[in-house]
């Protein structure tokens, strides 16, 4: 499977540790967030990835270049940040009209990817998009979602005051094909996933409980935090 990492992004919540490093390239106990994802998902069985780049891309070149998984990576130059959906669109024809793996990659997350990867192989029928979902200590700052019995999502709320839960979109995905064309349609540049892709899947999305570790590398504060429980659960990385 091949796998679309977002790493393009300005990390201004987490300043100043991004004034002069990608929010991608941080260091969690001294080893780039995106090597994380790197080695998680080789051993998972992804074998290509593509990494969007924009802020400060002369460092994760540089990083690229230099990491053992080089020859499994594309690196895409992005002068204007198309969102989400407007990379996964604009980068089409990588995906070779197959399932691939959508993933924000300012989490550090792990679990057992190879049973993400088999959640979605084994889907309910009509489900398009597979998400990762965690229990959250911050709903209000999530996209909360709603299951049914199966554990599909019916309703999604995207950072609202009071939400009905703490299960949170993990904002990490495989999609099916059909996920292209239906941005396609949208006959826009920039395409945000939460906004204008997700509400038209509900009932439509399998879901997939990370239960291990997630935390999204979003401010300072969950970045220290990150670093502390790292250390204290022993995860071996």
């Amino acid at each position: 499977m091949k796998a679309l990492l977002l790493a393009a992004g300005l990390g201004t919540r987490l300043r100043p540790v991004t004034n002069r490093t990608p929010k991608c390239l941080v260091p969690i106990n001294a080893k780039p967030l995106l090597e994380y994802w790197l080695e998680n998902l080789a051993q998972a069985g992804v074998d290509e990835f593509l990494i969007n780049t924009s802020y400060l891309c002369e460092q994760v070149e540089e990083f690229v270049s230099t990491c053992k998984y080089k020859d499994m990576i594309t690196l895409v130059h992005e002068k204007e940040l198309l969102n989400t959906g407007g990379t996964v669109s604009a980068n089409s024809d990588f995906f070779g009209g197959k399932a691939f793996m959508l993933v924000h990659a300012d989490n550090l997350s792990f679990c057992d990817f190879k049973a993400f990867l088999n959640s979605h192989v084994n889907r309910p029928n009509g489900c398009e998009i597979t998400m990762m979902t965690f229990k959250t200590d911050n709903p209000s700052s999530c996209g909360i979602v709603e299951l049914d019995e199966f554990g599909v999502v019916q309703k999604f709320y995207e950072k609202v005051q009071n939400p009905p839960s703490d299960l949170a979109n993990g904002a990490v995905y495989i999609c099916e094909p059909s996920v292209i064309e239906f941005i396609k349609s949208l006959g826009k540049k920039e395409v945000d996933f939460s906004l204008d892709v997700l509400p038209n899947f509900m009932g439509k999305i399998n879901t997939f409980l990370n239960d291990v570790y997630h935390r999204d590398i979003g401010t300072v504060e969950s970045y220290a935090l990150a670093q502390v429980e790292i250390k204290l659960n022993f995860i071996d990385f």
